[in-house]
């Protein structure tokens, strides 16, 4: 174990002994003590310690004052108990990378055929000239050209290995952005501590043993700790332990606290006593790493325990789920696979499978029957035409030939697939992403961005989100007066106001204060929660101040805590009188809390009795006209226990919050942020419909909705609550039936008083919906630990990087940083950015794929010889490939995106326009292509370089055919700008300098070769005029682009789309296909084809998973392993893992153990279900 004392060489011990006594207890104690749950571990604490306050006073820090935050003491503890930073696993080396890269099946067989033809010709047979072989041999014209036989073959073996490098740094950058923001979101994570009486926020890797945290709802814990002082804490342990029940932890009966473990309710104080690799999550870590070795040996050998290759990758790092990935490539595994649900592809990301694997297809028939057309071409017409017969001494010239014909064929398959096209994914959303971080939008999963292109629902919530989360008391009710705007505090009887302010003052969090401004003249700055601000912010304005009063009630005198959560709505406060009676102070949403006063205090500060009609009355005249102006209500209480009837059952709420006597009622306003508005219109221009979702009552919701125009006057939209939603669409039993939803659905613009559940409903709901054209991508806005389920259910969670709490941001894939709506617009532009730059680059590639494959296969079959060689192809196919997805996915977002509708998961990633262009560039250069083949010798008045023998050197006349072809493509990359058929090709292309800079730079490096290539590229020199006809012949795409587009395209009727989403058909076919794999649609069409040659494309899947931070494999692992404090989630949620076995062998049970995310389905239905982020 890599505990940092235990294990030190005697040579160190005697200074670390010095370190561990400087406290009175060692790491090894206190992991000792860390392994023990509730009962043991207090007996264990009583019996060693004393009390937890023993323990503080032997690592030598106050319960009360925290830590002195003094340099010299904090090092001492990072050396006696570890730092609390938890080492990522190592990064591949490049050369990893490279040996990665070299694995490409395509690359291998040129590889192959680029060592056979080296080595023949190095091998010179001794009758290899005599006539009896035929014109093999002639064109030899002396020795020098027969020798250049090796160029080729060592061009080619060049061009591999630029390639390989290619790919492998791409790699490696890519991963490296990918440990960046890591490490970002990991600096991110501020914890709460106490120093030196201070409360201040450090980072979580600065957290030491002995630092007093404190902890409340929605916090994912950073470090074990023992509880000093709670209030109603609830934890959820499931990421450790597996148990979906939240554990209650109170000081006399479990008061440890573990890493990894999200705090659901309550608040309270601890004491850190293990960080890092000492912690419960930790250990797990350590565990997991020690074990890797064995257990990937066991792996290869057995093959069939798949559930272990999942877990063991220790899940920091994306490298385990690639070899994962590649694990389940390479092994056909006879057994079942256990049902893990994997997430269902991202749109793009399965849209492109499936087209890669067409592509795949057609290239490799084309390769297969040019390779046998030159063959018999050749057998035929040496034997059968010139009737020679097979002399031994002429076999090697003969196979000479065969691999000249194979390393053709290899060209064409080369060129036919796509290689650029993970790149020019990789590039484009690595290029997003970098620059989304400007338009305040971190994202956690790489894929979240182009899904968030294709978005066509977004659920917000409104508070923070919609408005500005900066809460002030504008209205009130107090003493049987509705006062339009806060009073003055003579106004009110000193009793009233005496209780109110206490009661506010005492009955709130005391992490919430009110912070003089940061600027002159600036607001007053809000900390913690901000409805509790707003109400401190009335008692200021009352002309009093509660901090006097908090200092004279310390948190420690308070006798119980009623802490707010999502189920009561309500938060209460119990103090013990001298006289031995309870008062308890309570506040709340005012229906709610009204319908449990019983008094209310009149005019004179005096308690009335206040019935049901007094209750109905004063909802009609002052919670209803405050709600229709937008306002929160809030209602304060209180209720007196006197000492004469002994305590109160304290547990039994019910019958606690009862009987209350009612203060006042507030109204709150949270102000609509200014540039929502504008916004909302963008996306509903945009095809995106708006919801809102909150937990505000309806008549404050519809106030804000229609102030931020989700709402439109004259519209037939539905606005609803919680309850109502719920009786319309769950059947007797109380299942949710989506047929009942999806008459709901479509119309619901507001959704009020809505719990987390309902929001899930409605998202699951609405994404699982197959009514209407295309089927639903729906984005969903939250900040709560509530908000897990449905953020994790939606295709594109988004969390609140200032509000949110950390459970929120786990289970996101993008975090908003200023918490504003106006982001997620960015958002979506930057992803429907993504998706238009990946079609662009596919409509520049295609029609190079179309073109060179017919040209080389054509030009194969009449003339014996590809007019575009090997070293010429792997130039335009690398280079063209590499720089062209550089230049095309680096354009620049612009407004106009956000002027058409979504794409939707259904709709073909090449459209007709897209479809017309590629075939109609692609008829223009074959054209040109075969006229100059055919024709160009007697139109430049050169030698024709048809019928050229082998080894012959370069002629002019191809050198002209490669260079127009590549001109060609030059000036079709401007085309392939636009593919809505747009006529402007050149808008705006001079915001993007790299695109410019590729286009120079090619046509430089174009020149370069073909005056300098000389043999090895097959070029020879050629003349001014010559250079001016090839690019006058480019310049002529431009114009014929304007033909193309003024052909309209709903005439053709004929051209087929292709890279089609999954259809609704799929959809249900998918459900019935039980224990697949995963539904993956290229897999199953490869397993009917079973065709080795496709391992190649595996590698387009491979990167672009890289690329898409995982979705696989790691389902397995409890989640707190994911989650030490920032790991980038992949897909359990807080409550996956449930049913993971006992904590000790807690990694390696079998994958089995896994229930999916947050409610999903049963695993048979879950085949297809989304339950991944």
């Amino acid at each position: 174990m890599a505990n940092n004392t235990a294990d030190h060489p005697p040579g160190n011990s005697v200074a670390e002994g010095n370190h561990d006594g400087d406290f009175g207890v060692t790491v090894m104690d206190l992991r000792d003590l860390m392994e023990l749950r509730s009962g043991e571990a207090v007996n264990k604490i009583q019996d060693t310690y004393g009390d937890v306050q023993g323990i503080c006073r032997r690592l030598k820090t106050s319960p009360i004052e925290g830590l002195s935050g003094n340099p010299v003491d904090l090092e001492k503890r990072h050396a006696a108990f570890g730092k609390n930073f938890i080492p990522p696993k190592k990064a591949k080396t490049f050369l990893q990378l490279v040996w990665e890269a070299l694995q490409d099946v395509t690359l291998i067989i040129l590889e192959i055929a680029a060592i056979i033809s080296l080595g023949l010709s190095f091998y010179h047979p001794p009758g290899g000239d005599s006539e009896a072989c035929g014109q093999v041999s002639g064109g030899a014209e002396d020795e020098g050209e027969a020798q250049a036989g090796w160029i080729e073959g060592a061009a080619i073996l060049f061009s591999v290995i630029i390639v390989v490098l290619v790919t492998a740094f791409n790699d490696w950058s890519k991963e490296k952005q990918f440990r960046g923001l890591q490490s970002r979101i990991e600096q991110e994570q501020k914890f709460t501590v106490i120093r030196k009486g201070q409360v201040i926020q450090i980072p979580v890797a600065e957290i030491v043993v002995g630092d007093i945290a404190q902890i409340k709802y929605g916090d994912l814990l950073p470090a074990d700790g023992i509880l000093i002082q709670g209030n109603d804490l609830k934890i959820d342990e499931s990421s450790l332990t597996g148990e979906s029940d939240q554990v209650r932890k109170s000081l006399e009966k479990d008061p440890m606290l573990l890493s990894g473990t999200h705090v659901m309710e309550g608040s309270g104080r601890m004491v850190v006593s293990a960080v890092g690799l000492n912690s419960q999550t930790g250990i797990i870590f350590t565990l997991l790493g020690a074990s890797e070795n064995d257990e990937e040996k066991k792996v290869k050998k057995t093959k069939t325990q798949d559930g272990i290759a999942l877990e063991i990758q220790p899940l920091k790092s994306e490298e385990a789920a690639e070899s994962e990935e590649k694990e389940e490539k390479e092994e056909a595994k006879p057994v079942k696979k256990v049902n893990v649900t994997k997430k269902e592809k991202s749109v793009l990301q399965g849209k492109l499978t499936r087209l890669a694997v067409q592509i795949g297809k057609a290239g490799l028939i084309m390769s297969a029957v040019t390779v046998i057309i030159l063959i018999l071409y050749f057998v035929i017409d040496t034997f059968a035409v010139q009737g020679r017969t097979w002399l031994a001494e002429c076999t090697p010239i003969y196979i000479q030939y065969f691999v000249k014909f194979f390393i053709i064929g290899v060209t064409v398959l080369v060129v036919a697939v796509p290689e650029g096209l993970p790149l020019a994914v990789t590039i484009s959303l690595a290029y997003s992403v970098k620059k989304m971080m400007k338009d305040n939008n971190l994202v956690r999963h790489l894929d979240a961005c182009e899904t968030m292109g294709n978005a066509t629902a977004i659920c917000s919530d409104k508070t923070g989100t919609l408005t500005m989360n900066r809460m002030t008391v504008v209205q009130a009710y107090i003493g049987d007066t509705h006062y339009k705007k806060v009073p003055e505090p003579d106004a009110i009887k000193p009793e009233t106001l005496e209780m109110m302010v206490n009661s506010i003052s005492i009955n709130s969090a005391y992490t919430t204060k009110i912070l003089p401004p940061e600027k002159e003249g600036g607001l007053p700055r809000h900390v913690g929660n901000k409805t509790e601000c707003s109400l401190l912010g009335l008692v200021l304005e009352l002309k009093r101040d509660y901090q006097p009063i908090r200092d004279e009630v310390p948190e420690e005198k308070l006798y119980k805590v009623y802490t707010f959560n999502s189920s009561r709505k309500s938060m209460s406060t119990v103090l013990k009188n001298p006289d031995g009676g309870f008062r308890m102070y309570s506040k709340g949403a005012s229906e709610i809390v009204l319908r449990k006063c019983s008094r209310i205090l009149d005019a004179q500060g005096q308690p009335r009795i206040f019935k049901p009609k007094d209750r109905d009355e004063m909802v009609h005249k002052v919670i209803e006209p405050m709600a229709c102006d937008g306002l929160r209500t809030i209602c304060v209480a209180y209720r007196d226990f006197p000492a004469e009837a002994g305590e109160p059952q304290w547990d039994n709420e019910n019958d606690i919050l009862n009987e209350l006597t009612c203060i006042a009622v507030v109204g709150i306003e949270d102000p609509v942020r200014p540039e929502v508005p504008a916004a909302i219109s963008k996306c509903q221009r945009a095809g995106i419909t708006v919801r809102m979702v909150t937990g505000d009552n309806i008549n404050t919701a519809r106030a804000i909705a229609t102030k931020c125009g989700i709402l439109l006057p004259g519209e037939d939209f539905l606005c609803m609550e919680g309850k109502e939603f719920n009786q319309q669409i769950r059947n007797d039993k109380g299942e949710v039936e989506q047929d009942r939803l999806d008459k709901v659905w479509p119309k619901l613009r507001v959704l009020a008083r809505s719990s987390p559940t309902d929001k899930h409903t409605l998202v699951k709901g609405i994404i699982d919906s197959t009514v209407g054209e295309t089927r639903q991508v729906v984005a969903v806005t939250g900040d709560g630990t509530n908000d897990g389920p449905a953020l994790k259910k939606a295709d594109v969670g988004f969390a609140m990087g200032i509000a949110g709490t950390d459970v929120a941001k786990e289970a996101s894939d993008i975090i908003l940083t200023d918490d504003n709506f106006t982001s997620i617009v960015k958002a979506v532009m930057w992803g429907r950015n993504v998706y238009d730059s990946i079609s662009k680059f596919l409509q520049f590639q295609l029609t190079v794929n179309v073109v060179a494959v017919i040209v080389a296969f054509t030009g194969a079959c009449i003339t014996q010889d590809s007019p575009l060689k090997a070293v010429q192809m792997l130039w335009v196919n690398l280079i063209m490939d590499t720089l062209a997805s550089l230049a095309l996915a680096t354009e620049p977002p612009t407004e106009s995106l956000l002027l058409r509708k979504p794409y939707g998961r259904d709709k073909p990633l090449i459209s007709r326009t897209m479809m017309k262009n590629i075939l109609g560039h692609a008829v223009y250069q074959l054209v040109i292509i075969f006229t100059l083949l055919f024709a160009g010798e007697t139109f430049f008045d050169i030698d024709s370089g048809r019928n050229a023998p082998l080894h012959s050197p370069p002629s002019e006349h191809y050198t002209i055919v490669f260079n127009v072809f590549v001109m060609m493509q030059l000036f079709n990359e401007i085309n392939a700008r636009k593919i809505h058929g747009e006529r402007n090709v050149f808008e705006g292309v001079y915001r993007n300098p790299i695109f410019c800079s590729v286009v120079l730079g090619t046509f430089a490096l174009q020149i370069v070769i073909v005056q300098f290539g000389g043999k090895p590229f097959s070029c020879t020199a050629l003349t001014i005029d010559q250079w001016l006809w090839c690019v006058f012949i480019g310049v002529g795409e431009l114009l014929w682009g304007q033909l193309i587009s003024a052909i309209p395209t709903h005439h053709l009727k004929f051209l087929k789309e292709a890279g089609h989403g999954i259809t609704k058909e799929e959809i249900h076919e998918e459900q019935m296909t039980e224990g697949a794999d995963e539904i993956d649609h290229a897999e199953m069409e490869l397993r009917r084809g079973q065709i080795l040659w496709f391992r190649g494309l595996n590698r387009i899947q491979t990167q672009m998973d890289v690329v898409y931070t995982f979705q696989t494999g790691q389902a397995a692992v409890p989640g707190a392993l994911r989650r030490q404090p920032s790991v980038v989630s992949q897909h359990n949620d807080a409550t996956a893992a449930k049913t993971l076995s006992s904590p000790t062998h807690v990694g390696l049970s079998s994958s089995s153990s896994l229930t999916n995310s947050a409610g999903a389905p049963p695993p048979a239905a879950a085949s297809s279900s989304t339950a991944g982020n």
